[in-house]
């Protein structure tokens, strides 16, 4: 099922516009709830390994090298110490599905704020952004710059990106393997998506999470997991438009059109826990400052 407005309300905006929006909506909001401490978002980038010294009582057992333990017959431990200079990609779905949800914030239109926002926040600190577009077939590729002109080119392309090559399927895979090729140091990675796809990413992805620090972060609409009964009504897959007629008052469609979303959803999970990367779901729906601090206080727990 899709809902679009006639004129897609990301094209009614300017880039300019659109950031400060957020500088006043959000990242100030942010900054008052998470007092600055965004290394709980950006925790576990940037670490370089140091020195090996004796372990002590208070150090966290996962830094024991047990190589170095083995071979002193005593437990010693690595230090790091952090950079500060963050290089931060984001991989970016664009493909048809993303446009999925309200007319006035479908799921593509929550991506560019959700993308915003981080951008805006790691390059006040002095760091890079960079980003890979995907629109069923590789859209571009943003070379990682710093400044607030960085964030406002990015937000420029994703308010203005192409429709998809007709005919074309979504292909996580090829996003993915393309991130691999790219990226030549460890980087901060958000892969941005539905994860509505062909199957066969999960290799890269697992990949790309053993390099690099990786978060997933999954779009969704309420209405692609629960039909409303809403009567006869025409939905179209976002991804091929094919249209059909369905009976939404029929008890038994609702019901297997939500289980066959909650099976979506399981699998989607033990993709990326079997690859080890931390997914974090985000609704249409979802105020984007609840999102964010929601992600930063999991990501503080999952590390901790």
């Amino acid at each position: 099922m899709n809902a679009h407005s006639a004129v897609h309300p990301s094209k009614q905006i300017t880039p300019e516009r659109l950031l400060r929006r957020l500088e006043w909506r959000v990242i100030r909001r942010l900054d008052g709830l998470l007092q600055g401490d965004y290394r709980t978002l950006f925790y576990g980038t940037g670490t370089d390994f140091a020195d090996l010294r004796e372990y002590e009582p208070r150090d966290d057992i996962r830094h024991i090298d047990w190589n170095v333990t083995a071979r002193m017959n005593s437990p010693y431990v690595r230090q790091y110490v952090e950079d500060r200079d963050i290089t931060a990609w984001f991989f970016l779905d664009l493909s048809p599905s993303m446009g999925f949800g309200p007319a006035e914030r479908p799921k593509e239109l929550v991506l560019t704020e959700f993308v915003g926002t981080l951008a805006r926040l790691l390059t006040r600190g002095g760091n890079r952004i960079g980003a890979i577009l995907y629109n069923n077939r590789l859209e571009r590729t943003i070379p990682p710059h710093s400044g607030r002109n960085q964030v406002l080119r990015l937000m420029r392309d994703l308010l203005n990106a192409p429709p998809p090559p007709s005919g074309a399927t979504t292909d996580l895979n090829d996003l993915l393997s393309a991130g691999l090729n790219t990226l030549k140091r460890r980087s901060l990675v958000f892969v941005i998506s539905d994860f509505i796809s062909e199957e066969g990413w999960e290799r890269p992805l697992a990949l790309l999470n053993r390099r690099h620090e990786l978060i997933a972060i999954r779009l969704y609409d309420p209405r692609e997991t629960e039909l409303p009964n809403a009567g006869m009504i025409v939905v179209e897959d976002a991804e091929t438009g094919e249209q059909l007629m369905v009976d939404t008052g029929n008890p038994t469609f609702r019901r297997r059109f939500y289980e066959a979303a909650q099976r979506r959803e399981a699998q989607l999970k033990q993709t990326t826990r079997r690859a080890g990367v931390d997914l974090f779901a985000i609704s249409t729906e979802e105020d984007l400052v609840g999102a964010i601090v929601r992600m930063a206080t999991l990501r503080k727990r999952r590390r901790g």
